[in-house]
Order: C-alpha cells, then structure tokens, then sequence
C-alpha cells in the first residue's frame, strides 16, 4: 500500500493502518500466550512500529523538496520537520536505554502483571494515534471542526492510558508486592525495571497531552488552516509516544517468563 495525499484516500488509508495494527496486537497476545516465541514478538513489534512511522508519522515526506523559498510553507514545513526528526531520534536513545537496562537485568522473565488491562491500555493508546491520524488529516483538508473533534478523542483517550498505567497498573503493581528497588537482593531489579520505564513513558504521554492541549485550544481560535505544521509536529510526537509503547508492552508484558 502506497501512501496518498487526498482526503478520502487519507482517511481510507487511516482506517487500514489501524486494522492491521489491531490484527498485529491479536496476534502478538496470541502468540505469548501460546508459543512464548520471543523471536515472533520481536518480529510483530518491528513490523508494527514500522507503520506507524512510515503512515502515521510520515517519515516518507522527509524526502520531500522544497521550492527553494526560505519563506514558502514547503521550506518552513521541511526544516521543521528534520528538527523534530532529529529530537526524536535523540529522544529514541533514552528509550533504547532503558530496554538495554530491562533485556540485561530481567532477560527472558517479565514482571506478573495484570495481562487484560496491558492489553487494554495498549488497546487505548493505538486507537488514540487513529484518531489523531485522523485529526491531522481533517485540518490538512481545511476541516476545523473534524480536526478538533478527533484531537479531543485522542486528549481523552491519552488521558485515559494515563490513568490506567500510573493510576490502575501502578497501584496494582505495588498492592502485589512490585516496588522500585535495585539494591535489595530478595526483591530483585523487576520493581525498578518496571516503574522506570512505565514512568519515563508516562512523562512523555503527560508532555505530549499538553502539546495536544495547545494544538487544540490554538485551533479552536481558528489559527490553524491546511497549511499548519504545529498539528503535524503533534501527531508524528503522540505517534512517537506510541511506537515506543509498542516496544514496551511485549517487553514487560509478554515476553519470557513471569517472575512470581
């Protein structure tokens, strides 16, 4: 499937996009339950990431030209574009480490975590990047309203995957005995493996929530039109936040064996 510029080929395309990634996750749930295969999980995360980044995020328009102008739209939208690539990037290291810190310490074991409501904050947090793919797509095709609406969704839904991972998961974590500490023998490092990078993923959530906040608030006052890379910068970061999730999820929920 190649990507397309026109409205409803975009939101088509969306919608596609979201059904394979929720047929990924279905699968991905299946095998860790049924084969334990970590080469297969690996492999899904891969191929879901992968679409996020080249559909959703649009890296492909990193190759886009510009017209030369320093003050035409499609040279501001290009440079931008490459920083915020850029910061990503930089970003993706961080998150690199903490799954270094996560293979080195827990190897083939995870964390016994509530496996239904993993699969439910996941769940949230891929339909929230639909909608904002959706919301994206609306204000490039000069739909205020539509834009809006969409962005409003994945504000809810983010918030929602929030409160599920520090409000729900953390509480549950602790109530079964799941506490940060690296430097107690009998407890282990699956506390602090566990409450790092959930965190460190949940800051970024939190940041990317105000981002969408004030893409949001900035359009209602109708400042934005289709040519408007502040709304694209705040779908390719909330798309970010979701393609590290993806990584995340199989790697303390699913792969290898629970740690009783």
């Amino acid at each position: 499937m190649t990507h397309t510029e026109d409205k409803k080929s975009m939101l088509s395309q969306g919608i596609y996009i979201f059904v394979y990634l929720a047929l990924l996750t279905g699968l991905e749930f299946f095998v860790a339950v049924t084969f334990k295969s970590v080469v297969l999980l690996v492999v899904v995360a891969l191929v879901k990431a992968a679409l996020v980044v080249y559909y959703y995020m649009h890296v492909y328009k990193l190759n886009v030209d510009g017209e030369g102008d320093h003050d035409s739209y499609e040279y501001k939208s290009g440079t931008n574009r490459l920083g915020l690539w850029l910061f990503l990037i930089s970003d993706s290291f961080v998150f690199g480490g903490l799954m270094v810190m996560r293979i080195n310490l827990l190897g083939l074991t995870h964390p016994n975590l509530n496996q239904l409501l993993g699969l439910g904050v996941t769940s949230v947090l891929l339909v929230s990047s639909f909608f904002m793919n959706r919301g994206e797509t609306m204000i490039k095709n000069g739909d205020r309203q539509g834009f809006l609406n969409n962005t409003l969704i994945t504000f809810v839904l983010g918030f929602l995957f929030l409160i599920g991972v520090v409000f729900v998961e953390w509480r549950i974590a602790a109530h079964e005995g799941l506490v940060a500490s690296f430097g107690d023998p009998a407890k282990g490092p699956v506390g602090g493996v566990f409450y790092m990078m959930t965190g460190m993923h949940a800051f970024h959530v939190l940041t990317g929530l105000i981002f969408l906040a004030i893409v949001w608030l900035n359009g209602r006052k109708g400042l934005y039109d289709q040519k408007s890379y502040p709304v694209e910068a705040a779908a390719v970061y909330w798309h970010f936040v979701d393609v590290v999730w993806i990584f995340f999820y199989p790697a303390l929920y699913l792969i290898g064996t629970v740690i009783v």
